[in-house]
């Protein structure tokens, strides 16, 4: 894999990507502080700490949050680190028709979520991030949401356009790890996101404008969970580039294996779209049947997630044998633990293990009956999206504004980081915690303050509604300082900073070439896809089961 720079004369990133790349980051962390706002308003209120003034809804920032934190932030985000990945890895350049799909697909983008933020603030669209109907939003959130599915699409092509560019221009040669990951990770977008946009376009616009009466409520969710259950693996695929490319490079070590890091990415493509119903499992109107295969597809996805948790300790572990460690856990003491760039990814992947087998629990028939539509799904994604995947764009962050500006990380703003990181994973065990718990003890999600008319098992709640209010206020306190941080690193010295990009070790196997025949594991997936859905769409379609009307509950 080539670099972009060199040890005796390093090249600066170009000026040009730079803008794009930055404008995505800042987007990203605006939408984050204004999320983080809506949700710790939103966890007092649960936590009957506070009520709302001027007339605002709970569940108004409640859809505020998840929009802006799991749609918003995390979209831009992925989209401005695998841009500066593909420019540094592919040329050191972006081609101009990259760039400028990029710029279009980023101004559509910026327009959808300016639109639905609107809709949203003039109390239109309470409907949560996952619009579930028969609720009834605005049309107009509707329409924002479809700009930014479409602008995301454009950003996917000008990535495509540039990696196609690459191998055709290098013919024979394996591309490069990180390029790879990107493409890989934007034909999962590209094929997942098929699902909310035919749900929005050919459902729900028409139904919220009143061009049709009814909707089918059970199609509606299915198209969603299509998309929604890849959605997450949209926000983990990022963190994992990080895990395997940046991170080896960071310690100063080297990836165990090129093959298995591209092996577990196809995984990811075959494994984890057509797996949506598990998120249906208590709903009527599916067949077992069709529930069971798809539980057993959303297991096999468990398969590339062990593959990348022993890739990345074997990683540490060769880096810290390299330097004399020993003993069975010798090497630990190796690993930088004073550098944010290296510590918050880490305690992401570390936060990861409990958030995956909370996600087995959920998958699993049986065990969800007891978990499903309780807080302990919201603290299941508060583990995986909201600690796995934040901290490790976090970590990308404090490299890669300055390597996009020309500046360098100090000794401060990485004591900050550090900081900022402790506190996040300590205002997370607090709410994320108190979620699986009351879960566990039948508390729903979804739900403003009550106690249900002071019922013993309610008041039973209040405690932990409390330490989650707690632990709100401390993850408010560590975006507030994330959000300094980056403003910091914009002002931070000038200077170089290399892009960390590792490289595989020299004992590591050779890496097939089928790994990179796209055709072949896009059409696998497309295969399983179509076995998983087909019919039970059809039965959808056909039947005897009326449309629902809108309902506005705010």
């Amino acid at each position: 894999m080539h670099s972009a720079t060199t040890a005796s004369h390093p090249k600066p990133f170009d000026k040009q990507d730079g803008r794009l790349v930055l404008a995505h980051l800042l987007f990203a962390f605006a939408a984050l502080l204004l999320g983080g706002i809506a949700g710790v308003l939103q966890g007092m209120v649960r936590g009957g700490t506070i009520e709302l003034p001027a007339g605002i809804g709970y569940y108004q920032l409640l859809t505020a949050h998840g929009v802006l934190m799991a749609l918003i932030f995390t979209t831009f985000f992925i989209i401005g680190f695998l841009y500066s990945g593909l420019s540094h890895s592919l040329g050191g350049q972006l081609l101009p028709t990259a760039r400028r799909m990029g710029w279009i697909g980023f101004c559509l983008m910026g327009l959808g979520t300016a639109l639905g933020t609107v809709v949203i603030l003039l109390n239109q669209a309470s409907v949560l991030y996952t619009f579930y109907a028969p609720l009834k939003a605005s049309p107009f959130f509707y329409i924002a949401l479809a700009l930014v599915v479409v602008g995301s699409w454009i950003s996917g092509y000008g990535m495509f356009y540039q990696y196609r560019y690459w191998k055709k221009t290098h013919p024979g040669r394996m591309s490069p790890l990180f390029s790879f990951m990107a493409v890989a990770t934007m034909i999962l977008w590209q094929i997942c996101t098929i699902g909310v946009a035919v749900e929005v376009l050919f459902q729900l616009i028409p139904w919220s404008f009143g061009w049709v009466d009814t909707v089918n409520v059970l199609l509606s969710r299915t198209l969603f969970w299509y998309f929604g259950h890849p959605l997450v693996y949209f926000w983990l695929l990022p963190a994992y580039m990080c895990w395997y490319v940046v991170i080896p490079k960071v310690i100063g070590g080297r990836l165990f294996s090129d093959a298995l890091a591209r092996l577990s990415f196809m995984l990811f493509i075959v494994f984890s779209i057509p797996v949506g119903f598990h998120h249906q499992l208590m709903e009527p109107g599916i067949s077992p049947f069709w529930k069971y295969l798809q539980v057993v597809l959303t297991f096999m996805v468990i398969v590339p997630s062990l593959m990348t948790a022993f890739s990345l300790f074997a990683s540490f572990e060769l880096y810290g044998r390299s330097k004399g460690a020993k003993g069975l856990f010798g090497w630990f003491r190796y690993l930088p633990w004073k550098d944010v760039r290296f510590f918050a990814p880490f305690m992401g992947m570390l936060i990861f293990i409990p958030a995956g087998a909370g996600g087995i629990i959920n998958a699993s028939n049986q065990m969800n009956a007891v978990v499903h539509n309780t807080l302990w799904v919201t603290g299941h994604f508060h583990l995986t999206v909201a600690t796995s995947v934040a901290l490790t764009f976090f970590g990308i962050a404090y490299w890669l504004i300055p390597v996009v500006t020309g500046r360098t990380l100090t000794s401060a703003m990485n004591k900050w980081g550090i900081v900022q990181t402790v506190l996040w994973c300590v205002g997370m065990f607090f709410m994320s915690g108190s979620m699986h718990t009351v879960g566990l003890l039948g508390s729903p999600r979804r739900t403003a303050y009550t106690t249900y008319g002071d019922h013993p098992d309610a008041v039973l709640w209040m405690p932990y509604h409390v330490a989650m209010a707690v632990g709100g206020m401390i993850l408010f306190v560590a975006v507030v300082i994330m959000i300094a941080n980056v403003i910091g690193l914009m002002r931070a010295p000038k200077g170089h900073t290399e892009y960390p990009m590792g490289e595989a070790a020299e004992e590591a196997e050779r890496t097939p070439a089928v790994l990179e025949r796209w055709g072949v594991w896009i059409g696998v997936c497309v295969v399983l896809i179509a076995a998983a859905y087909t019919i039970p769409m059809i039965d959808m379609f056909h039947s005897d089961v009326p449309g629902s009307p809108g309902y506005k509950m705010w």
